[in-house]
């Protein structure tokens, strides 16, 4: 049957071996690219976890002696457990795990914990590195549903792939099933039609698959080349290199084998089901169910609509992969675009603009206290440096009573709205947070005469401002004074102490003079307020953004020397902000930041950022994220056009004698061109259509959550990306009718209707 039947099919009907061979190569293409690219993908994100957490699985935090390591090291599920000396200090260890089996980690955590004597709180997993892993805790607070979410479209757009090559075998094979039941009915087996079913689909797919999985491993490595370059200037990104496993090779044709065997199988099943004369009444053409009346379409552009719409509902199950594909492509295109033009709107209102007067250059001094710190003097004369500031931070509280409330924080509510969280009520009042900024003393003269305050170097600087809290616009939330401003002191007391009696304080406060500071046993310190203000020094700081009840302290390290041992709670970084010249550029800025850096490299350990800089790595890291959602859309894309041309290739005989009684009863090929061009609007424009739609809805979601000015987003909206996908979606798609239209009216009406073989 193969020499007599199958090599002469395959000979004198080349268009319809050639789209199976085309759906076959750019399906294996697609599916290759997109498995390498979801494998390098996933090994970056595990690397990246693995760069920031560290690589453990597990971690133990306390005192344990070698023989208790020992036993853990003898358990059975650990692969290794190793002392973690960066984060263990000297009264406590900690110990990293490795688990044979990730998956029972969860279970056997707890065990060693009671193993070494330690309670569940002392142990921790590596929850964000195991969700790589699809292990997840359902006790883990965060939801961490981006990674399976990935996966699941991956493993969507493969399946998509798969039914591409499926859907090419599908109408070519089913269009034959009169030709089977020819050779079925003059003796032909059924065993016999799936044999040369089978040896023409390997045939025409065993070359196209190897070459299209080759090529996809190639476009992998080239893609990747490419991402690194873009971000190759972006700092703290990790180097993406090319990643293959063997077994994604064997998964991937191994997939498009099956499909194939499968689809060659299909008609031969059918047969079984059918007569011989019921296979030779078959004529191969499109059947439809039912026929619709669309009133729109048959109002739009007349008989034209309505054959143009029972053509595609008759032709919806073939479709069906193109329509998903499209719309989805469509849909996470537009919706990624929008989303990062709305980041970076949002970027630049809260964050580059807000502070691109308030620092050039930021270095974090690591391992020091501003007390110890001796360079602030050199740092002040740097070439190009037109102010230096260097603080620390520390945590403190402070107790508010009723009546240092100002008139305005009474009036909106006072304490009634404050988180337990973050306010505890007392006695005399409540317990708040009061946040410690401990600015050079040089600094902090500087910050009295900004504010027009007395340059004094023994007090505090109360910042008097509270964000109305129950207003939800936080671009432009209302605030108002915290406190009356009444009271000449303010006391401070070491972060997470209790409230002692409150009749010892009053007694001491009243032994002892006003004005001046005190530093007390009791873990408090008194000092003088300078002036109570609403303007914060020019710091890259925010205040009260998440606790809007915090109290911030600005005060010189002189008074810090004085009452550290009291307040305690401070960070062991010391924090510079510097100003360069006015209308500086990345170039001189570059200059300082060396400078900077040659001056504490010696003796410091210190991260230096560049304000210019910073914004240029922004940038490039979201347009190097846009690219590379580009391509895993264009790729969506690329699975429905591929299945739009497949079916449109695979159609033609089909198509031919529809359209061949249409010219016989009084159409003329205008007309076919027209229901062509119908059927290509109708196609590409639905997805498109219900696509935008969900994505205007998202994005005025969006707007209002974030509540950013819609014009300022329609001024920033990516329209011509989104046009340009549009366009390459309607003229792809059209290109592919385009195609199978000519095949269709190249031959004459007589020839379509007598030829009952040839394709």
């Amino acid at each position: 049957m193969w020499k007599d039947y199958s090599k002469s099919y395959l000979k004198n009907n080349r268009a319809s071996a050639i789209s199976v061979m085309m759906a076959a190569f750019i399906s294996a293409l697609l599916l290759s690219l997109l498995c390498s690219l979801f494998y390098n993908l996933w090994g970056y994100e595990v690397e990246r976890v693995k760069a920031e957490t560290g690589a453990w699985e597990g971690r133990l935090t306390g005192e344990i002696g070698s023989e208790v390591l020992e036993l853990i090291q003898n358990y059975g599920n650990v692969e290794q457990a190793v002392w973690n000396e960066t984060c263990s200090d000297g009264q406590e260890g900690v110990l990293d795990l490795y688990f044979k089996d990730k998956r029972s980690i969860f279970a056997d955590m707890p065990r060693i914990a009671e193993m070494a004597g330690l309670s569940a709180d002392h142990a921790a997993c590596n929850y964000e590195l195991l969700n790589l892993y699809l292990i997840r805790d359902p006790k883990d607070p965060a939801l961490r549903w981006v990674f399976p979410f990935f996966l699941a479209v991956f493993l969507s757009a493969c399946l998509s792939l798969v039914m591409v090559i499926h859907n090419a075998f599908a109408v070519t094979m089913s269009s034959r099933i009169r030709q089977f039941g020819i050779f079925s009915s003059i003796g032909a087996a059924p065993a016999q039609i799936r044999t040369c079913l089978l040896q023409e689909s390997f045939l025409l797919c065993a070359l196209p698959i190897l070459a299209g999985n080759l090529l996809g491993i190639l476009f992998g490595m080239g893609i990747l080349k490419w991402t690194n370059v873009i971000l190759e200037n972006v700092e703290r990104h990790l180097e993406l290199p090319f990643m293959y496993h063997p077994l994604i090779l064997i998964l991937s044709i191994l997939a498009s084998v099956i499909t194939v065997w499968i689809s060659a199988w299909i008609p031969a099943w059918k047969m079984s089901r059918l007569t011989p004369l019921e296979t030779i009444k078959n004529a191969g053409e499109l059947q439809l169910k039912r026929a619709g009346n669309s009133r729109i379409l048959s109002g739009l552009f007349g008989i034209e609509g309505e054959l143009a719409e029972n053509a595609l509902k008759a032709q919806k199950k073939a479709l069906r992969t193109a329509s998903i594909s499209l719309t989805l492509s469509f849909l996470a295109f537009s919706f990624m675009m929008c989303f990062f033009s709305i980041m970076k709107i949002s970027q630049k209102e809260t964050y580059f603009e807000k502070y691109q007067d308030a620092w050039d250059i930021m270095a974090e001094v690591k391992g020091t206290g501003l007390e110890a710190f001796e360079e602030i003097d050199s740092l002040q004369r740097l070439p190009g440096v037109r102010s230096c500031v260097a603080y620390q931070k520390a945590d403190a509280g402070r107790v508010v009573t009723q009546e240092e409330l100002s008139p305005e924080m009474q009036a909106a509510g006072g304490m009634e709205h404050a988180m337990s969280e973050y306010v505890s009520a007392v006695s005399d009042g409540w317990l708040v947070h009061a946040p410690v900024v401990i600015l050079d003393d040089a600094g902090f003269l500087e910050y009295c005469g900004q504010i027009e305050a007395e340059p004094r170097l023994d007090g505090a600087v109360i910042l008097n401002q509270i964000q109305d809290a129950g207003d939800p616009n936080f671009r432009k939330r209302r605030s108002f004074p915290y406190l009356a401003g009444d009271s000449g002191t303010t006391m401070l007391r070491r972060a997470g102490t209790d409230i002692p009696d409150n009749r010892d304080i009053r007694e001491r406060q009243t032994a002892e003079p006003a004005g001046i500071m005190h530093s007390r046993e009791d873990q408090t310190a008194e000092l003088p307020v300078i002036v109570y203000t609403q303007k914060a020094p020019v710091l890259r700081e925010e205040y009260g953004t998440l606790d809007y009840y915090e109290l911030v302290h600005f005060i010189p390290v002189s008074v810090w020397k004085e009452i550290k041992g009291q307040i305690g709670g401070s960070e062991e970084n010391v924090y510079i902000r510097i100003l360069a010249e006015d209308k500086a550029t990345l170039e001189e800025l570059n200059e300082v930041e060396e400078e900077l850096s040659r001056l504490l490299g010696g003796r410091y350990d210190a991260e230096i950022e560049n304000r210019i800089q910073e914004r240029m790595d922004n940038d490039n890291m979201i347009h190097g994220m846009t690219m590379i959602f580009s391509v895993f859309c264009i790729l969506l894309a690329l699975i429905g056009i591929g299945n739009v041309f497949s079916n449109t290739f695979g159609f033609v005989r089909q198509r031919r004698r529809e359209f061949a009684r249409l010219l016989s009863v009084g159409m003329t090929p205008e007309g076919m061109k027209k229901v062509f061009c119908i059927e290509a609007l109708m196609l590409a424009g639905r997805p498109v259509l219900s696509a935008l739609l969900v994505t205007a809805a998202a994005v005025i979601l969006f707007l209002k959550i974030s509540y950013l000015d819609p014009m300022v987003f329609i001024r920033e909206a990516p329209l011509l990306p989104i046009l340009a996908f549009i366009l390459a979606i309607f003229g792809f798609v059209g290109l592919a009718y385009y195609l199978g239209a000519r095949k269709i009216m190249e031959r004459s009406l007589t020839d379509i209707l007598r030829d009952d073989t040839v394709m």
